[in-house]
This record gives C-alpha cells, structure tokens and sequence, in this order.
C-alpha cells in the first residue's frame, strides 16, 4: 500500500530582497543590480507518513514548519525533489485562506468545498452538519468579512473535516477558537484517528501534540532533529531548549 505522504529530497529555497530602499528611483537603480538573498527553508527532506497515522510537526518559529506542510499541502512548490500524495486532502493552513471576504459563509462553504473536488450535490448533501459543527447559524448568510478571527477558524475547520477527507492539514490555528470549541475539534480528530484517517498538525501546544499524536517531528532550520515516539521526541524538544 502507498503512503499517505511521500518526501523525496524535497528543499525550498525562498529569494529574500532586504535592501531598504529610500526613494523610487533608488529602488528602480538598485534593482537592476540586487542580488536576491536565499532562504533555505527545507533541506532535502526525505520521510513517509502512513495511512492512518496522526503526526504532530513541533519546532521554534522560523525552523520551517509551515513551510513544510504548505508544500505537501500544494501551497508551495519544491524547489527540489517531490511530493506524493495517495488520497484527497483538506487543508486548515490559514485563518480565512480561500475564504472571499465579500461572500457570505454559506457560499463560502460551495466555494471551497468546489477547490476541494466536491460537487454541487454533495456539498447540498453537506452543508447542514458544516453549518451545524461550526455553531454559525446565525451569521452563515452574512459575509466573511465581518467574521472575528474565532468565527473564522470554526467555519474553516467545520469545512475541513465535514467534506470526508482522506488527510487533513492543520497549521496551528486551533489555538485561535474558544477553549469548548477547541475541545470539540480535538474530539473530532479523535474520531478521525478512530477511522483511519491521516493528520499532520503543526503546533506549539506540546501537551496537545502528546494528547493526539503518537509520532511526532522536531524539525530545526529547516531539517529534521527528531522523528519518532511524541513522549520521547517532545521530551528531546524540551531537553534542548532547557
């Protein structure tokens, strides 16, 4: 059987411009002759993950993380080496990323579920149980523009896991909604897990990492540190940084 996610050597290379420039025309002069600065996010990162394994990414700001699961997420290109995928994937990388803020929740909900692959009819079939997981009910017909940061993360994660995915992406934003609702994801992933279904989840929460995942990566500028048990890996973690 294939795996759920497949890196061979993948790398990302960022070009990073940092010259401050203090007029136009300084800024048109210089841009002939700049020299792009390069951030390596990832370097020739090679691992699997299985079908049904639940996997926690933890690590200092800046060491890559979201980069990482951007790429498997088909966010970000490689700038070396690939990326295979075996199932359809859902994605919560942002608070309110491919939401339009000028629609309302409920065309939202048609409008990512369509990215996602689904089809009208499906999305009918649906939209009741996203509408009712995220507790919007009574902003689901106003525009996404007037939703708080919490409102956000309910509608995008009640969208990622109603649509039946067969991986799910999460990048820290749980953090974002009120501590009942994040009780009520994290009951949701468990059901994930009971049926079989991938999940990687960026996070700084180590307890909700040694809560929900039995294999954890601590990743390091860009590499892996450790990848393994989560009570040994976060343990390492937190060893280091003592």
């Amino acid at each position: 059987m294939k795996p759920a996610i497949q890196l061979h050597s993948v790398t990302k290379i960022f070009d990073m411009i940092r010259e401050k420039q203090t007029s136009l025309k300084s800024a048109i002069l210089s841009f002939r002759h700049a020299r792009p600065q390069k951030l390596v996010a990832i370097k020739e990162l090679s691992f699997t993950i299985d079908h049904g394994e639940t996997v926690a990414i933890i690590g200092r700001n800046g060491s890559g993380k979201s980069t990482l699961l951007r790429i498997i997420g088909r966010v970000y290109k490689p700038t070396g080496g690939s990326v295979e995928v075996d199932g359809r994937m859902s994605t919560m990388l942002d608070l309110g990323a491919g939401f339009h803020p000028e629609l309302t929740g409920r065309e939202n909900i048609f409008f990512n579920a369509a990215v996602m692959g689904l089809g009208t009819a499906q999305v009918r079939d649906k939209i009741d149980q996203i509408i009712d997981f995220s507790e919007l009910n009574d902003f689901i017909d106003t525009p996404v523009k007037t939703y708080s940061a919490g409102m956000l993360m309910r509608l995008g994660f009640a969208v990622a896991v109603e649509t039946d995915p067969d991986i799910l992406l999460i990048d820290e934003v749980l953090a974002v909604g009120d501590a009942a609702f994040q009780e009520k994801c994290y009951k949701r992933i468990d059901a994930f897990k009971a049926a079989g279904k991938t999940i990687v989840f960026v996070t700084h929460d180590l307890e909700a990492a040694r809560a929900v995942a039995s294999r954890t990566i601590w990743f390091d500028k860009g590499e892996v540190r450790a990848d393994g048990d989560t009570q040994a890996t976060v343990k390492a973690y937190l060893d280091c940084r003592l």
